[in-house]
């Protein structure tokens, strides 16, 4: 479950305690609820799931370009680790920032400034004939993730009553997969091909990975176009009293749902009493009193965190997640290329995937100082990385569906344990894995584990603390494993360039960390 998601969860809370009162985010779950659910949730739900392949797309089609942008852009191992670490990094620069600012001018204003930027950028990646470009504007594509992803999924779930909110969020959650397994297609069927298309004499040249760029350029560009036939958030614009706006875009939800005229909605004239709160006379007032009120609640929201026992489970927290995150990242990121590695590879000898890696390293650092003076040749992924891939990204959906079933009845620290016992054992297993099933079956472990044990960490962080701080400490494990992320992606090469083995062993090191944070974990009360 993503940061946004769980921001949304939090809601449930706040129209608790409203519900002892008839305030108008109340008022606001009442009229949604009376708009049923229909054609409107249906077009939000495709729209965001367009928006999510737009979104993991960033970070996902690095890992696919490698093999195949190798040679026409000189890469070496650590520059591939600092190309598939360029999104992360930019999304560091603006994940926090962005949050605070789209709860004071809006969603649609960075949902639109996101994906718009992220096509352009894209575009401009997609043209680019050298490394420097394509990795500064992958890290522009990240800091614009960041910025429209969390407003993306915060925007959904503002448009459901907390009686299917949890069912909506949970079939969002699952885009995720769904991402992955349409982006793992797409660069099947591209990257397979032999394309070229020269210009200028050949000063300018378009090859298979950068038309594979440039087709996945246009998820971004039709996120943003679907959603211009969508309107604001209704909850956002009652938070900034602008009750008229609001109640235009219920009555709008309501008829396109139920088919019925406005006059039979029972909120048609919600607020009316309060429209001129929100008129253009007291507008800017308003806005720039919210602006000033929420910087200084939002500081004065950060002391309770800094005590005890916020602040020893927001360091546990954060340690556990930086580390997963970067164990995450690094095995879902580089698995198209040791899968490729492993599928080129000729012996005759059932030799362990260490081996097969040493020798590619050792290739790799010929290429960088010039010993051989071959062709670079590069070896493109076959099939099996193609399927490979799309195998873990089942195995991820599937994951995420057991361990929301299992939550409940074993609880989040129980599962966490579990889970990182059997990720403790597949990092390590990784390092002897001596055919091609298993370093498939072992990556999809580790890749579908680790990220149950992220989505349970955002679900301690928003059970253990209160409202007022859940949002910023879930944004916080969110950036330092984001930091994780950024990390491991440029230290693997630089260990599996000294040998195969420490990457793996330093790995299950780290994993053995998270086990032993976890049993420290706090435990749900029972009321």
């Amino acid at each position: 479950m993503s940061e946004a998601n769980l921001s949304a969860l939090a809601d449930d809370d706040r129209d608790y305690v409203d519900a002892k009162e008839e305030t108008p985010i109340k008022q606001i779950n009442d009229a949604l609820r009376a708009c049923e659910f229909g054609r409107f949730n249906i077009q939000l739900l495709l729209t965001t799931l367009t928006g999510f392949i737009a979104g993991v797309a960033v970070s996902n089609t690095t890992s696919y370009l490698l093999p195949s942008a190798e040679c026409d852009l000189n890469m070496s191992l650590l520059q591939k680790g600092f190309l598939n670490a360029a999104p992360y990094s930019g999304m560091l620069f603006s994940s926090i920032v962005a949050g605070f600012l789209t709860d004071t001018f809006g969603r649609k204003i960075f949902i639109h400034t996101g994906y718009g930027g992220i096509f352009i950028f894209t575009v401009i990646g997609g043209s680019s004939q050298n490394y420097e470009v394509l990795v500064t504007a992958k890290f522009f594509e990240g800091m614009l993730f960041a910025a429209s992803f969390s407003a993306c999924v915060t925007y959904t779930a503002e448009f459901c009553h907390n009686g299917i909110r949890d069912r909506v969020l949970m079939v969002q959650s699952s885009f995720i997969g769904v991402a992955q397994v349409v982006i793992a297609l797409l660069s099947w069927g591209i990257l397979k091909q032999e394309w070229t298309y020269s210009l200028f004499n050949g000063y300018f040249v378009l090859n298979t990975w950068n038309f594979y760029i440039l087709i996945m350029s246009l998820w971004s560009l039709s996120g943003f176009l679907l959603y211009l036939f969508l309107p604001e958030s209704p909850k956002y614009l009652v938070m900034q009293k602008r009750y008229s706006e609001a109640r235009k875009i219920l009555i709008r939800i309501y008829k396109t749902n139920t088919g019925n005229p406005a006059e039979m909605y029972p909120f048609k004239d919600i607020w009316k009493n309060q429209s001129k709160v929100g008129n253009k006379t007291n507008a800017i007032p308003e806005k720039k009193s919210a602006l000033s009120h929420q910087i200084v609640e939002g500081l004065h929201n950060i002391k309770p965190m800094f005590h005890k026992p916020l602040v020893m489970y927001l360091a546990m927290i954060c340690t556990m997640n930086f580390i997963t995150m970067a164990l995450y990242n690094v095995v879902r990121l580089w698995f198209p290329q040791v899968s490729t590695v492993v599928e080129h590879y000729t012996s005759t000898r059932n030799e362990d995937l260490c081996v097969m890696l040493d020798a590619y390293a050792k290739d790799e650092k010929l290429k960088v100082y010039n010993v051989t003076t071959e062709e670079c040749i590069p070896n493109k992924s076959g099939d099996e990385t193609y399927t490979n891939s799309l195998i873990i990204g089942c195995v991820c959906l599937l994951s995420m569906i057991v361990s929301s079933i299992l939550v409940n009845k074993v609880g989040k620290k129980v599962l966490i344990i579990s889970a990182g016992v059997i990720c403790c054992c597949s990092t390590l297993g990784i390092r002897f894995a001596n055919s091609k099933t298993i370093v498939v079956v072992l990556f999809a472990l580790d890749t579908s584990v680790s990220q149950a044990i992220m989505a349970l960490n955002q679900a301690i962080i928003v059970e253990t603390f209160p409202t007022t701080t859940r949002t910023l400490g879930v944004s916080m494990i969110m950036m330092v494993g984001r930091i994780g992320t950024l990390v491991g992606n440029v230290t693997f090469p630089i260990l599996l360039n000294m040998s195969c083995e420490i990457p793996f062993y330093t790995m299950f090191g780290f994993m053995i960390c998270v086990l032993i944070l976890a049993f420290f974990l706090p435990t749900k009360k029972k009321n």
